[in-house]
């Protein structure tokens, strides 16, 4: 009886060690750098490396537009300011086809003898 129990004790104790084994390759294989999830995530710290840069980049582009924009704006709003003007002063003009309108405002004369002179 006790061969029997000697014979299930190293059995037991193979069939343990195996396991270990199996164990053991899985587990380097789980932390593997390449294949594992080690490697994922080495890459996925990558990635972030790669965002945080590309996001860095993003921020500094919008912030030159944003200035370059607020330049474009306030120079069109000049212009529109002086097209306003512009139109503006285009209402006190004749209208095309009518004859010129007479001056109804007094003449001023430099010389009192160029009154009857006409300019």
């Amino acid at each position: 009886m006790s061969m029997i129990a000697d014979i299930l004790l190293v059995a037991g104790a193979v069939g343990a060690g195996l396991y270990c084994l199996v164990l053991a390759r899985r587990l380097r294989r789980f932390t593997d750098l390449e294949k594992g999830v080690g490697g994922a995530v080495a890459v996925l710290s990558a990635q972030v490396d790669d965002l945080t840069r590309t996001l860095a980049h993003a921020q500094k582009s919008a912030t030159e537009s944003f200035g370059s924009l607020a330049n474009v704006n306030e120079r069109a709003e000049a212009a529109a300011k002086r097209l306003e003007l512009l139109l503006a002063s285009l209402h006190d003009l004749p209208e095309a086809g009518s004859p010129p309108r007479k001056a109804t405002s007094p003449h001023f004369f430099r010389h009192p003898e160029s009154e009857g002179r006409t300019l």
